[in-house]
């Protein structure tokens, strides 16, 4: 089946009122709630209830973050660009507006994220117009989700959930979080289930908002459970456990929604490139494309080895999602574009803001925000070197036993 890595021609009027959006909605009001942690973006009401709007018209597919479900199989052969490829792109364009931002949106969280990946029908429609958010993450541990130590015990028909998450992305403002827990200790891996655990459930406590170095417009909060009981229909996929799959149902949810964070990367990343292309045009330095980049001036040859950079996670990140919507597995290519588009994104953000020296360092510029923001992007949905470590066991058909 061939791949075209263009732009499908369907989605170019979605991206362009995502660019649109990004330009007159999100770079007016950043700084203003870079600055303002932990006041929420009263603006994105009305923006979230548009794109609810497209979503619902069927006007525009994928619009917004939560688009990411796979097609059931078909016989149908034919190449599809869907939700999956016009999220990506839409994800991206918001991201040249700003991360943190996007991320507050109501109802686009990779909560929602993951219940477009894993939830039946019927629990499709229960949840419908909540706004998720994603507790994976646990004190004594980062990237090793299957360490998860926060507990779901079923009691008649409710399971019990006891434990704490840390670094919730829209922890305090969602309706419910999708949370990972074990449901038995001694099975490993194969145990871990996801809930969606509704905000006002008895036992469910946010403890605090962090504050942090960037995506200071998204809260991001520590939140515990103590003997929180769930509805047992709550819970996301199969709820046996089934030791001869092991961890691979519950990690299929990071297939979604990890081209999401590489398009936010990408996204970025391609906004410090388009300012600095005009500052230093500003400056008196001419990029040629047409010359070696030897042939030109040390900033030139720099600003060009990072677009390039940056061109190859693009990619990686629409090689993933056209996978998922030609139900292809991607689980490689989606810890792939993680991998190179999170680390691009680092770079070429930073890198941007050394280029323009004190015009990049300072706020007069967003240049300097942008590179706070991007490295939240290497670290979350697994960080560089846990991508790095999944791609190289796919590669060499190890297990995470074999190879750690």
């Amino acid at each position: 089946m061939p791949i075209n890595l263009e732009v499908p021609k369907k989605h170019r009027v979605l991206i362009d009122q995502a660019h649109q959006v990004a330009m007159n909605m999100l770079r007016p009001i950043s700084r203003k709630y870079d600055v303002a942690e932990h006041e929420y973006p009263k603006e994105l009401d009305m923006l979230a209830a548009m794109i609810d709007g497209l979503s619902e018209s069927g006007a525009s597919e994928g619009a917004g973050a939560a688009g990411v479900r796979r097609d059931a199989a078909t016989d149908d052969a034919s190449v599809k660009n869907g939700a999956n490829m016009a999220s990506v792109t839409s994800v991206a364009e918001m991201c040249w507006g700003d991360t943190g931002l996007l991320l507050s949106m109501p109802r686009q969280g990779l909560g929602n994220s993951a219940i477009a990946s894993v939830a039946s029908d019927e629990q499709q429609e229960r949840f419908k117009g909540k706004w998720a958010s994603m507790a994976i993450t646990e004190p004594h541990f980062g990237s090793d989700s299957a360490a998860i130590h926060t507990t779901a015990v079923l009691d008649g028909d409710d399971y019990v959930l006891n434990g704490e998450k840390i670094f919730v992305t829209s922890g305090e403002r969602s309706d419910c979080i999708v949370v990972w827990a074990t449901l038995d200790k001694s099975l490993g891996r194969a145990a871990i289930k996801s809930f969606v655990v509704e905000k006002d459930t008895p036992g469910v406590k946010v403890e605090r908002l962090e504050e942090k170095l960037g995506i200071r417009a998204s809260d991001t909060a520590v939140i515990t459970f103590t003997d929180a009981r769930v509805p047992k229909e709550n819970l996301l996929g199969d709820p046996e456990i089934n030791v001869g799959k092991g961890f691979a149902g519950a990690m299929a949810t990071f297939d979604n929604t990890r081209p999401l964070v590489a398009a936010m990367a990408v996204g970025c990343a391609r906004a410090a490139l388009d300012l600095t292309r005009e500052l230093l045009a500003d400056a008196g330095v001419e990029i040629d494309y047409d010359r070696p980049a030897m042939l030109q001036s040390a900033a030139a040859a720099r600003f060009l080895q990072l677009e390039s950079d940056w061109e190859g996670g693009r990619l990686l990140t629409l090689q993933a999602a056209w996978m998922a919507d030609n139900r292809k597995p991607n689980s490689l290519e989606a810890s792939m574009a993680k991998a190179k588009a999170g680390r691009v994104g680092s770079d070429v953000t930073l890198s941007c803001v050394e280029l323009c020296a004190s015009v990049g360092y300072s706020e007069n510029e967003l240049l300097e925000k942008w590179a706070r923001d991007s490295k939240i992007l290497d670290i979350f949905e697994g960080t560089q070197q846990i991508q790095q470590l999944i791609v190289a066991r796919r590669v060499l058909g190890l297990s995470s036993a074999e190879l750690k």
